[in-house]
């Protein structure tokens, strides 16, 4: 029997890789961190400027759980709501990293939707 984790992983692999491979291409400027802690728990990806004085950027992915009758909307704002409650962009600011950026990005089969604060 797979563990749950593992299931949850492979959902998460598709998307966390993509997001990933895009963001590589800004290794001159930034510093692309993937399930490291902060705060309270494990952010998915983090984008840390090189200079201080840029924009810092948390990222959390969540997929919709039909189960919980969830849909993109709240898949997102619970992404987000998980960015503070577990304090994600601590990392950065002890960086001095002021200005940081959440997003949220929730998923269902191909359709995602985006959404910051």
């Amino acid at each position: 029997m797979v563990p749950c984790l593992c299931l949850l992983r492979m959902f998460f692999a598709p998307y966390h890789a993509f997001v990933l491979g895009i963001l590589i291409g800004l290794g001159d400027d930034y510093e692309v961190e993937s399930n490291r802690e902060s705060g309270y728990g494990r952010y998915d990806v983090t984008v840390n400027p090189k200079d201080k004085r840029k924009l810092g950027i948390v990222m959390e992915f969540k997929k919709v759980n039909q189960k919980k009758n969830e849909d993109l909307e709240i898949a997102v704002e619970a992404a987000l709501k998980q960015i503070q409650d577990k304090n994600y962009k601590q990392e950065l600011l002890n960086r001095s990293i002021d200005s940081v950026l959440e997003i949220g990005i929730a998923f269902q089969g191909k359709e995602l939707l985006v959404r910051k604060r």
